[in-house]
């Protein structure tokens, strides 16, 4: 909470010096560090030791602790010197209270008390009442943090007492915003608020604007604790306001970072973030080592959720090392609980184990209830990845013990499923199923799909390896259910602990038992189409999911939205601030209050109800609308109905190790196995490895060019063989749609060779991510006319960029051209809706750690995934022709994550994308090939093909021909 400090005025009497001499010299003053400097400085100016100078430099502490800490300390310290000199006790406790004031802004408590209990002794010695109240009102909230609640209330009743008899309604109303400071740390919100709203209201607050700031924040947080957030934006946004108008950077800072971290706790991830990293900036900049050390934490807790690990480590190291300096355990110990977590996700098991261990002991000798149980679940978690088992069993029953003694019945079962997963690993199937039904118990009364759809997979494992195919089906059935329930909408602790991770695996089951069902499933196409349904079920999920805990697309509340989408939205933003709200009682460094805990879990229920209520009545554009991930389940029959004449969808899908092919046309299905993974996986790496040589330069090419083109081609053909050759004869069409699946997305089948011929020498192809998104991808609106919207961000490493903008504008029709530093983010904003083609040539930046931040170079700036997600382009073709801009990372899923996926959700009919570097001057020359047969009525996909044969003609090898794939409508 913040807590108003007492200003002491000037009560200058003479003046030995002019105004500016003295002014000077309170300014050197203030550049003196040490005793030693200030000593010597005295003896040359001896007219400083004077009662008003302290007087002065007590004023001026005032002023410098809002800009400049270290400087406010040097001046306190040049205050007390002074005022032992003098002997005077008025003096001396005037200097103590300016220095308890900058202890307080430090975050030393301990000392700012004492130095404000002398302060108020010395006062009263004086004589001087007046100064004794400002002092004890003043010395509140250091005793609140030192949960010294006794003496705080004392100090405020003898306070209060005495400005009562003075008839100061201005010291009354400060000392109100201090007197809800206790109510509030008591958890009395109620009554925090009245005093908090009886000071706002008073008339002499509205003339001090640093009171006015304070009381306003400190209302902000009560309504955050009454769960009220419009209010508490309301506020925060108020303070900042008066802060800014009446230049207070510290208090600007904090307003700020408390915004931030309000939309952090609604999920609104991307304006939190650039609040955050504003706010950490600035506190760096006039030196506020608590607000950077916290932005610094909340950062590196948002970015392990995003799985920038990375980026995680690097900020809770900074945020350790700040807490630590400043002597917060409870910080200190979360930053490094963070630390230890990012080490996890990049692999690093045992300095994770050992971070985890330093973070457990801080947080035990803080007395904190709940995170040392956590510890051991993510201790247990990081044994059982690295097949320690004995030492994951026992962490994880410990943590177990602890969650069903504090009632934290979500972080219980997550406990119960580890150890089933445990128990499974060391084949003791009696004690899986004594956990997995227990875990069962419990998730039936939680509202948590996640937790639900993992206990009934599980259960269903259990009975598949009992051979009891009717327990097993029903149970994978029940988990298939709980993941179509407000799938993705992960709590932030269920993310971060990540054994949660193959969601695909309830589909490969179901698949593995629809086609058992009868030993001729040739025969049985109920079985077939059901198989099917769960291959795009596993496959085929919104694009609007932006993250596996899923932010709103729309940060802003869009104009022309339906009530339905902003009720959408809000119930989501609520949930999330619910579920922050519970996960910061359970974890608070105080003891947690259970009753508080069950209430806010009670109404969280009642939104996630009123959530799956909306769901039901809600369209699939509504739910695009309101950023909220739909499961997306296009029928069988529609699907079929999208595929044209003499066109065949070939869809892949993995369970387990084997690779199954759907072959679906107009008529016909058959699901037939063609592979292993590991063959796939191995020939795919060498064709890769391959690939990458054309990095060594052209003069390495030019010298192994034929046996490069040899070994490529055998690489290929050996794909084809794996691939292709099983169901070769059964390919009869003309056109032919991919539907990769796994590693499947990055294999380039229309370069597949058969020994005689590529893939594309006999057909036409495209690509989808899944049959029901090509589905969705034919019938979706695009414009029929407009400009031919074309970029060019050409550099020292592609200078045949220009080159190929300048060709294309003589080729297609109403050619904008928009080069270098005018090829802008806002040029394609403002002029991509009402184009018909959108050509972008630059470098493509392929984030692998985190493809949310791949980007596309343009003229000012990168742009990312996150910035597709908020852009609208209802063309019928983007074409991105710069490096690797085709590349996904395949995440749990089978969720395509990069740029194909931000360009299909602005609005894309189709997308032609890169699946490796580029050649630079080729693909100059096949672009202007592509687009003149598409000028010419050829369809996108046939004036692929033709480009590439005519390239193929110059440039044989398949790096430099076959980089190019069309997605989507073909």
């Amino acid at each position: 909470m913040t807590r108003v400090r007492n200003q002491t005025p000037s009560k200058i009497r003479s003046k030995p010096r002019s105004k500016p001499d003295r002014e000077q010299l309170l300014q050197e003053l203030a550049g003196l560090t040490n005793d030693a400097r200030r000593q010597k400085f005295f003896e040359q100016h001896r007219s400083l030791l004077q009662p008003e100078v302290v007087s002065e430099l007590a004023a001026k502490v005032v002023e410098q602790v809002r800009v400049d800490v270290s400087r406010a300390l040097h001046l306190a310290d040049a205050a007390v010197a002074i005022s032992e000199k003098l002997e005077s006790k008025e003096s001396k406790a005037t200097a103590l209270r300016a220095k308890a004031n900058v202890f307080y802004v430090k975050g030393e408590h301990g000392a700012a008390a004492d130095h404000h209990e002398q302060a108020a002794a010395l006062f009263e010695a004086a004589g001087q009442a007046d100064q004794v109240a400002r002092t004890l009102s003043s010395s509140i909230q250091p005793l609140i943090l030192m949960s010294e609640y006794n003496r705080a209330f004392a100090a405020e009743a003898r306070a209060r007492r005495i400005f009562t008899s003075e008839g100061n309604s201005l010291r009354l109303a400060r000392l109100d915003i201090n007197l809800g400071n206790i109510y509030y740390r008591q958890d009395r919100f109620e009554e925090a608020l009245a005093s908090y709203e009886r000071a706002y209201h008073a008339s002499p607050l509205q003339n001090d604007p640093e009171a006015l700031a304070a009381v306003l924040s400190n209302m902000a947080t009560c309504y955050i604790s009454l769960h009220m957030f419009s209010k508490a934006l309301d506020s925060y946004a108020r303070a900042r306001e008066s802060c800014q108008e009446h230049g207070m950077p510290l208090l600007v800072m904090q307003a700020d970072y408390n915004i931030a971290y309000l939309y952090f706790q609604r999920g609104e991830y991307s304006r939190a973030i650039e609040m955050l990293r504003a706010a950490r900036l600035n506190a760096k900049k006039i030196e506020d080592a608590y607000h950077l050390a916290l932005c610094s934490m909340d950062l590196s807790e948002l970015y392990l959720e995003l799985n920038l690990s990375a980026e995680a480590a690097d900020l809770s190291q900074q945020g350790y090392e700040g807490f630590g300096k400043l002597g917060l355990g409870y910080e200190t110990a979360k930053s490094l609980a963070f630390s230890a977590m990012a080490a996890a996700q990049q692999g690093h098991a045992f300095e994770g184990l050992k971070l985890y261990s330093e973070a457990r002991e801080i947080f035990i000798k803080e007395k904190n209830r709940a995170w040392p149980s956590l510890i051991d679940l993510y201790r247990a978690l990081a044994f059982f990845e690295e097949g320690r088992y004995f030492e994951a069993r026992r962490y994880c029953a410990q943590a177990l013990e602890k969650f069903l003694d504090l009632k934290w019945k979500n972080k219980a079962v997550m406990a119960q499923l580890l150890l089933v997963r445990i128990a499974i690993q060391t084949e003791d199937s009696d004690r899986a199923f004594q956990y997995a039904t227990a875990a069962l118990d419990q998730v039936q009364e939680l509202e948590s799909p996640v937790l639900a759809y993992e206990t009934h997979l599980l259960l269903g494992n259990l009975y598949s390896a009992r051979a009891d195919r009717e327990h097993a089906y029903a149970s994978y059935q029940s988990a298939r259910q709980s993941l179509e329930t407000l799938r993705g909408n992960l709590r932030g602790e269920e993310l971060k602990v990540a054994f949660i991770k193959n969601r695909l695996e309830v589909y490969e089951n179901l698949v593995e038992l629809c086609l058992s069902r009868q030993p001729d499933r040739e025969n049985d196409p109920n079985a077939a189409e059901e198989a099917f349904t769960y291959v795009e079920q596993a496959k085929s999920r919104s694009l609007m999911d932006l993250f596996a805990r899923p932010a709103p697309a729309f940060t802003e509340k869009t104009p022309g939205q339906s009530d339905l989408v902003r009720s959408i939205q809000e119930l989501r933003e609520e949930l999330n601030w619910y579920y922050n709200l519970i996960e910061r009682e359970q974890l608070q460094p105080e003891k947690q209050s259970p009753d508080r805990i069950a209430a806010l879990e009670k109404k969280a229920q009642r939104h996630e109800k009123e959530l799956v209520r909306i769901l039901h009545d809600a369209t699939d554009a509504d739910a695009a609308q309101a950023g909220l991930q739909m499961p997306s389940h296009v029928p069988i029959a529609t699907i079929r109905a999208a595929i044209p004449e003499d066109t065949l969808l070939v869809e892949y899908f993995q369970v387990r190790d084997r690779i199954l092919l759907c072959l679906l046309g107009r008529e016909t299905l058959e699901i037939i196995p063609v592979t292993l993974h590991p063959r796939v996986a191995g020939l795919l790496r060498l064709l890769q490895f391959q690939l990458s040589k054309f990095r060594l330069g052209p003069q390495y090419i030019e010298a192994v060019h034929d046996s490069l083109l040899q070994t490529t081609q055998a690489h290929l053909q050996e794909l084809h063989d794996e691939l292709i050759a099983p169901v070769a004869p059964r390919l009869k069409a003309k056109h032919l749609i991919f539907v990769p699946h796994g590693l499947l997305h990055y294999v380039p089948f229309h370069a597949l060779f058969d020994g005689s011929q590529h893939l594309i020498d006999r057909y036409t192809v495209s690509y989808s991510p899944s049959a029901s998104i090509y589905a969705l991808c034919q019938r979706r609106p695009a414009n029929s006319s407009g400009a031919s919207l074309v970029f060019g961000i050409p550099d020292p490493q592609a200078p045949a960029i220009l080159d190929e903008v300048q060709a294309l504008t003589g080729v297609l029709d109403q050619a904008e051209l928009f080069v270098g530093q005018n090829a802008t983010v806002n040029v394609l904003r403002e002029k991509g809706p009402a184009s018909r083609l959108i050509h972008i040539a630059t470098h493509g930046r392929f984030r692998q750690d985190n493809p949310m931040f791949s980007a596309i170079r343009m003229g000012d700036s990168f742009l990312s995934l996150f910035d597709l997600y908020q852009l609208r382009l209802p063309v019928e073709l983007i074409t991105l022709s710069g490096c690797s801009t085709g590349l996904n990372v395949v995440a749990a899923g089978d969720e395509l994550i990069g740029l194909a996926r931000g360009l299909l959700h602005a609005g894309a009919q189709s997308l032609i994308l890169s699946l490796w570097d580029v050649h630079d001057q080729s693909t100059a020359e096949f672009m202007t090939a592509f687009y003149r047969r598409l000028g010419t009525g050829e369809s996108k996909a046939e004036a692929l093909r033709s480009a590439m044969l005519q390239l193929r003609a110059s440039y044989p090898h398949c790096y430099q021909w076959a980089p190019f794939i069309l997605v989507g409508k073909a």
